[in-house]
């Protein structure tokens, strides 16, 4: 590696992947609050946001809003998918079974043993790849999400709709399953997500290549060397490689990802007072 490469950044996240994650970050925050101070809003600190967001009836405008955001960003995802299946891949197998394939595979159970037995100091650390049995959890996560919590906020939205079709206790049940997998889906965002990305040891006090897409040369090859090595013994690395971002950019993704991090687990703390000392 020459002295040129050595100030070089690997490139790990495209542009659409950033500005999707962000307006991931964004709705869902926005649904997180916007959804809990109906939930809660029996609750001193929902009537002070609902005040603070128009009204309960302003905070329901405001949660459909970024629903729609979210599915609009789930979509544009899927679509990029078929476009990068089209252009790497040709086939949906020859995408699902690659190396770089999201879909779980033997290796992602190998990694998860060698991961506990790292833990208990009984293994070396395994040599991840691309994506880890944690990242590939958490991003089906959104699909399972996007699928039970979409479709009941659907009913929801437009019960007169659905109830011309379905018997009306449906709408009991969405209001169940909604309320409480959005619940769930926003403590395992705030807590499980949080520690896998930024809480980490080795990522402490936080992980910005998802804001900036890139990561030093030096962290890549401990974070990915299975990865790296495929990259170097190719001859692609190079390809990857790109210039550092200036200082004031840094400091702006930082900015955003602390105040991300700050409604994140501020939630969380709403939600362990609400369910222990206020829960109805």
């Amino acid at each position: 590696m020459n002295e040129k490469n050595n100030k070089l950044q690997f490139q790990r996240f495209t542009r659409l992947n950033r500005v999707l994650h962000i307006l991931m970050i964004v709705s869902f925050i926005s649904l997180a609050l916007t959804g809990l101070t109906i939930k809660f809003s029996y609750t001193g600190w929902a009537v002070i946001l609902s005040h603070l967001l128009g009204g309960f009836e302003s905070a329901g405008y405001i949660h459909r809003f970024f629903a729609v955001v979210m599915v609009s960003t789930f979509i544009t995802h899927l679509v990029d998918i078929a476009r990068m299946k089209k252009r790497e891949y040709k086939t949906w197998r020859a995408m699902i079974f690659s190396p770089d394939s999201m879909i779980f595979n033997k290796k992602d159970v190998q990694d998860f043993i060698g991961t506990l037995k790292w833990f208990v100091g009984k293994g070396e650390r395994p040599q991840y790849g691309r994506w880890t049995y944690w990242e590939k959890f958490d991003y089906f996560a959104v699909f399972w999400g996007i699928f039970v919590i979409g479709s009941t906020g659907v009913t929801l939205w437009f019960p007169e709709l659905l109830t011309a079709i379905f018997p009306g206790w449906i709408v009991n049940v969405a209001t169940i399953i909604h309320s409480d997998e959005a619940l769930l889906a926003t403590g395992f965002i705030f807590t499980i997500h949080f520690f896998n990305t930024h809480l980490r040891p080795e990522k402490f006090p936080m992980d910005i290549v998802i804001f900036s897409g890139r990561t030093s040369l030096e962290e890549y090859k401990i974070d990915r060397p299975a990865e790296y090595k495929e990259l170097v013994e190719r001859g692609e690395l190079e390809q990857h490689l790109v210039e550092p971002y200036p200082p004031i950019v840094i400091r702006v993704i930082k900015i955003f990802g602390w105040t991300a991090l700050t409604a994140g687990f501020g939630i969380v703390l709403w939600i362990i007072y609400a369910m222990i000392f206020a829960y109805r």
